[in-house]
């Protein structure tokens, strides 16, 4: 009897299948039943990497030696988990098992974990996605009656493919030239870079910057009590021509910087003498 591998991104996902889905039996690290062989990665198992024969090796790390741009990308096992590939790549050229069900989560990073391993098994069985937006085991059933075909998810299947692929080519290339900055005075100092990290750090280092230059300002805010027949309600004063922050970012509408203004329009809406009773820091 022919059956259909599934194969989700994590194990607690492929435990919540077979309990919707119902009659598996456990082996170890899958599960099988009458219709269906299913198992899980755990998370990425494979990563892009420079085919040997573009390598060049750490000691070699030079401006005269980048960019690096391989014209094709290698796929390597994870170390740590290579032992779940290998049980994947068992259990997709089992000859019973005709078809494969990406139940990876879904998304850019699920359809990539998916292909990754069907790249590297060199399989050519046919593929159908299952697609949740809910692990409810209702829904997981109607999402097994109606799984969408491989083809159908393409784009987002290269979507992931150029994600990643820029995401080596950034890394690769930006610490290596840094790395050679930064070690062309003697040494090696490893300087990381990449396509999210660094953008990343950048905010995170502007953030720190602007911390430690802060310098408190004084400001002041009139307030006012008025009456009227359904009783009392404090109101505050805003800025009627306020344009937006411009080059002061604590810029406020409702914030004055200057307390003989402050004191100026307390007087004019009371009509004597006033003080202004708290000072609040910017």
């Amino acid at each position: 009897m022919s059956k259909k591998l599934i194969i989700t991104e994590k194990p607690s996902v492929a435990a919540d299948l077979a309990r919707a889905l119902g009659g598996f039996v456990r082996h170890e690290d899958y599960f099988e039943s009458d219709d269906y062989v299913l198992s899980s990665a755990v998370g990425h198992l494979l990563e892009l990497a420079c085919p040997e024969e573009y390598e060049v090796k750490r000691g070699k790390w030079s401006f005269a030696h980048l960019p690096v741009i391989p014209p094709h990308f290698a796929l390597q096992p994870i170390q740590k988990t290579e032992a779940r590939l290998k049980l994947l790549v068992r259990l997709i050229k089992r000859k019973d098992v005709d078809g494969l069900v990406n139940a990876c989560d879904a998304g850019r990073e699920g359809e990539l974990i998916f292909n990754y391993i069907v790249q590297h098994a060199k399989t050519s069985k046919p593929v159908e996605r299952l697609w949740l937006q809910s692990m409810t085991q209702q829904a997981i059933r109607d999402g097994f009656a109606r799984l969408r075909s491989g083809a159908e998810m393409r784009g987002l299947a290269d979507a992931a493919v150029c994600r990643s692929e820029s995401d080596w080519l950034v890394g690769i290339n930006g610490t290596r030239a840094m790395t050679a900055f930064n070690s062309k005075t003697g040494g090696f100092h490893l300087t990381t870079v990449g396509r999210v990290q660094t953008p990343t750090l950048a905010l995170m280092v502007d953030r720190e910057d602007r911390i430690r230059k802060f310098k408190p300002r004084a400001y002041w805010e009139v307030e006012a009590l008025f009456v009227c027949a359904a009783g009392n309600y404090r109101g505050k004063w805003f800025d009627e021509n306020y344009k937006g922050k411009d080059n002061d970012e604590h810029a406020r509408a409702d914030r004055l910087w200057d307390e003989a203004r402050a004191i100026a329009l307390q007087k004019k809406c009371t009509g004597r003498d006033g003080e202004v009773s708290e000072e609040s820091k910017a």
